[in-house]
C-alpha cells in the first residue's frame, strides 16, 4: 500500500475527484482517502510515481509520498 499526503483534500469533492483520477488508471485500485488527516491511501499494481501523477493531474499536489 503507497500512503500519500494531500494538503489541498479537504472535501468530500476533493476525495471523489482523486479517487476517480486512479480508478482511471488502474480500476482494480483500492483508495481509501481521509480529509481529517488528508492522507489516502491507495492498494495497486501501478508504481508510486503512476499514482502520484494521477493525482497531480486531477489538480491536487502530493507532498509526501510512503510505503506502508
Amino acid at each position: 500500500m503507497t500512503r500519500f499526503d494531500v494538503p489541498e483534500m479537504s472535501c468530500g469533492h476533493c476525495t471523489a475527484t482523486i479517487e476517480k483520477a486512479i480508478k482511471a488508471i488502474d480500476p482494480t485500485a483500492k483508495v481509501t482517502c481521509d480529509t481529517g488527516t488528508r492522507k489516502v491511501d491507495v492498494e495497486s499494481v501501478l508504481n508510486e510515481r503512476a499514482l502520484t501523477e494521477a493525482i497531480r493531474n486531477a489538480g491536487y499536489d502530493v507532498k509526501t509520498v510512503a510505503t506502508i
